[in-house]
């Protein structure tokens, strides 16, 4: 597959950036423990955090080509690609391409992603209520999963 291809080197070298910049905490953790331990404790809840944040974007990106092969949309593609998986959702939606502009301004974005992802559920001829759902925390996560794999 060309996504592993794509994820996996970003991977790697995130791996390998954020060992070497643990290496030296760790040496000088032997020296002075309570003064290396704040930067190793730091640099664990960093690597804690990417690996989180890239199991999260795995997901909805997978969710989002889920979605567009059962709705019909072309090029599903491009739910693996930041910010061309917007304009994925759009066409999902079926809104005007050019509310990407919308969705790059603060606070605005956030009515258009509700009414965006209002019309995915609509899509999937779910309940639009759905793409509110987005704005509680917790169950964010679990509506695109829903979208994509439910029937």
């Amino acid at each position: 597959m060309k996504v592993r291809g794509s994820i996996f080197p970003c991977l790697t070298l995130s791996l390998i950036t954020a060992l070497a910049l643990l290496t030296p905490a760790i040496a000088s953790a032997q020296d002075e423990t309570p003064k290396a331990l704040p930067a190793l404790l730091a640099g664990g809840f960093l690597m804690f955090a990417l690996v989180i944040s890239l199991a999260m974007y795995v997901y909805v990106a997978l969710a989002l080509s889920t979605i567009a092969q059962k709705t019909g949309t072309e090029n599903g593609w491009l739910a693996w690609i930041p910010i061309a998986n917007i304009i994925l959702m759009l066409n999902i939606a079926r809104k005007p391409v050019w509310w990407i502009l919308l969705c790059l301004i603060p606070l605005v974005n956030i009515v258009i992603f509700i009414i965006v992802w209002m019309g995915i559920a609509e899509a999937r001829n779910k309940p639009n209520w759905w793409g509110v759902l987005m704005i509680v925390p917790i169950v964010s996560i679990i509506v695109p999963g829903y979208l994509a794999w439910s029937d």
